[in-house]
């Protein structure tokens, strides 16, 4: 590699004092040169390592009887390397100063292939060295298999489960659960311990891990099946630790896959590996909680933040839509009641926001700002509320999260592996309907006063409810019909919030055109697309989806289009019998069981064949 031959060394050696050189030199010379190449030769032929030599084409030049041992199928005469051992001459003849050697594995036995050449600019020919690497693989496997995997399990709902439940059917329920739990455990050799009621500790060997991943974690189905006497079915949250390198590090994995799990509903398994998250599951409807006193505890809690601050700046996730608006508003009537001065930030908004955007300006109770605007204001004693999103990718102004101290994140969205993790303050519930329902509930409790919010504010708390409901049909429970009957006494005029729906003709004849395109690829999948470019297709997209959910038989449906940035945005709705968050999360969006989206670089056409395709995957039939 730049550096003289063996030969050459050698003569240079005898030729110093070239003018005192005699024949005996000469003829010991070429004696020694004989005994080199009758050396080497022997060397190489009898190498301890299986090794060859190929030209740059990937030829056989030559080969050593140990290489013809393990591949002897080799011949000299019209052979390559390729045919014989399924590695590529190019692998070997490269521009890449750094020697990377190849792995290969030949009739159970795995080897690494590393190259020596035989002239400087490696073009030539190369020399194949095969280490025998099986009992370093096989110790390493084994070394895999059975390194430590931690998870908690939760059952969710326990105590609304066994309460539900009659006196002398309370112990059979709870037993039937702990039996489902604890024998799925034994089919893995895991050890298991109940630490409370409702909730296991269990490790098992990773070896067992791809069983569970190819079962999907069967364990979820099994525990729904139980009879029970409450009106939703046992569903668990788990969280399992994968690949961590200390039992420290696997338990901090499982403990937050586990958080995952539980902010995004129960009912589903999130693995957490080194560098990738996983989620299986995920199916039912999460359950609405009966009691309220954790909208209590929330409400004094953030009442207590907003008097010790000096100002509120509010902000939701980019291009808001009506629930985030409307829980916008829900706070700053929170913090003016408080006598704080609050700030709303609004960069731009969607055409149906409109209405609403407007008549709240008209009423210049409102100070609306823009990201400029609120990292001018913004300081450490600032109290930043984030609404109706909790990724800090998808606020309207990231910037700020970093500017104070303290941040307070009120959301119904399932979470997502990005949050915001350094919030003072977490309210998030999977089982709200919306953001306003929670600020909604907030607003009942954060006040004394008799009249805690006027008109306009019912009305766009009224607007956010409805807007995520698809108008009362959807994800709606007891306590959402409880908040709205609340925002009605409070003066919500429904004939004012049903003109924040209204729409322009062309987006009402472009969302026609969209659904009369429906068709259903699969059982209970509605799909179209979005023809053209627009600049309000994330809403007429939505539109449509919300109607191809009226057609017989649909149970999820998915509109695709492209907005004026060349973007394929995708709005999914559901019933919630299809998850289409997690479809949604493989697109790099998210969402909730019955409502997601997501925003691509991918074409439309392709976009829905990719659909169908973790429709499949994911839902299976």
């Amino acid at each position: 590699m730049g550096e003289k031959s063996f030969k050459d060394r050698i003569s240079t050696y005898l030729n110093i004092g070239a003018g005192k050189k005699t024949e005996s030199m000469k003829a010991y010379k070429e004696h020694l040169f004989q005994i080199v190449d009758k050396t080497m030769s022997y060397s190489v032929s009898n190498h301890p390592l299986p090794l060859c030599m190929i030209d740059a084409d990937g030829k056989f030049l030559w080969f050593n009887k140990k290489f013809a041992d393990i591949y002897q199928d080799a011949e000299l005469v019209n052979a390559g390397i390729y045919r014989v051992t399924g590695l590529k001459a190019s692998e070997f003849f490269t521009e890449d100063p750094v020697e990377k050697p190849v792995m290969v594995t030949h009739n159970g036995k795995h080897y690494k292939v590393v190259s020596s050449y035989l002239d400087e600019d490696k073009n030539n020919s190369a020399v194949l060295y095969w280490i025998d690497m099986t009992n370093y693989e096989l110790l390493k496997n084994l070394y895999k298999d059975e390194k430590s995997c931690y998870a908690y399990i939760i059952v969710d709902n326990y105590d609304e489960l066994i309460g539900s439940s009659p006196d002398d059917r309370k112990s059979i329920v709870a037993a039937e659960i702990e039996k489902a739990i604890r024998q799925w455990a034994g089919r893995i050799s895991a050890s298991i311990t109940r630490y409370r009621n409702s909730q296991y500790f269990i490790i098992f060997e990773q070896k067992h891990f791809e069983r569970l991943e190819a079962s999907k974690f069967s364990i979820l189905d099994e525990v729904r099946e139980i009879e029970t006497d409450a009106d939703f079915p046992v569903s668990l949250s788990i969280g399992i630790g994968v690949g961590g390198k200390t039992p420290q590090q696997g338990d901090e994995y499982a403990a937050a896959a586990l958080d995952l799990a539980l902010g995004r509903g129960g009912d589903q398994a999130v693995v957490k590996k080194v560098s990738k998250i996983e989620y299986y599951g995920g199916r039912l409807q999460t359950v609405e909680k009966r009691n309220k006193g954790k909208s209590r505890i929330m409400a004094h809690a953030l009442r207590q933040l907003i008097e010790q601050t000096n100002q509120v700046i509010i902000m939701g996730h980019r291009k808001p839509d009506m629930d985030s608006f409307g829980a916008a508003v829900g706070i700053s009537r929170i913090a003016k009641n408080r006598n704080k001065p609050a700030y709303i930030i609004i960069n731009s908004y969607n055409e149906s926001l409109n209405e609403m955007y407007n008549m709240a300006v008209e009423t210049g109770n409102y100070k609306f700002i823009n990201n400029e605007e609120a990292m001018a204001l913004a300081d450490k004693e600032t109290l930043v509320v984030v609404v109706d999103t909790h990724r800090p990718s998808m606020v309207e102004c990231p910037d700020l999260l970093t500017k104070t101290d303290k941040l307070v994140v009120i959301d119904h969205h399932r979470k997502a592996e990005e949050f915001i993790d350094n919030a003072t303050l977490t309210y998030m519930e999977a089982y709200a309907s919306s953001t306003a329902e929670l600020i909604t509930e907030i607003l009942q409790y954060s006040s004394g006063e008799k009249k805690e919010i006027d008109k306009y504010e019912a009305e766009a708390l009224l607007a956010g409810i409805s807007v995520d409901t698809n108008r009362f049909s959807i994800k709606t429970g007891v306590r959402t019909f409880e908040a709205a009957s609340w925002l009605r006494r409070m003066g919500a005029d429904t004939a004012i919030v049903r003109q924040f729906f209204q729409n322009d003709m062309d987006v009402l004849k472009q969302r026609s055109k969209i659904v009369s395109s429906t068709t259903m690829p699969l059982t209970g999948i509605a799909m179209a697309k979005c023809e053209g470019k627009h600049l309000d297709v994330q809403v007429i997209n939505s539109m449509a989806a919300d109607e191809m959910l009226n057609i017989k038989g649909v149970k999820a449906s998915f509109v695709v289009g492209e907005n004026e940035d060349g973007l394929t945005v995708v709005s999914a709705r559901s019933l919630g019998d299809i998850n289409v968050q997690t479809i949604m999360e493989k697109l790099g969006g998210g969402g909730n069981l019955t409502k997601a989206g997501a925003q691509i670089e991918i074409p439309v056409d392709e976009t829905l064949d990719l659909i169908v395709a973790l429709v499949k995957e994911l839902e299976p039939k």
